[in-house]
């Protein structure tokens, strides 16, 4: 499996769970898949996509900054974006 298909996987758990809805109380997970290497140009993390920025803030994150992170590095990775629906 590729790092963007073990992305979509790890996303579409998340979003299945409830993190992406907003409001929601639940912690937002990491998007890291352990696929720690950043691209040639270094603008972002091969693994998770995110941005060196990106990964030094998100401990720090709060749940709709990380959100956020999430909209992002799935546009950069190519991944359509998740429904923000509450799950069943």
């Amino acid at each position: 499996m590729t790092p963007v298909e073990l992305l979509a996987s790890h996303a579409r758990q998340i979003g299945a769970a409830g993190h992406f809805v907003a409001g929601s109380s639940a912690p937002v997970p990491s998007p890291c898949i352990s696929v720690c290497r950043m691209s040639p140009d270094r603008s972002h993390c091969e693994g998770c996509f995110r941005t060196l920025d990106e990964i030094r803030i998100w401990g720090g994150a709060d749940s709709t900054v990380r959100r956020a992170v999430w909209a992002q590095l799935l546009l950069r990775a190519g991944i359509a974006p998740l429904a923000k629906e509450a799950p069943p």
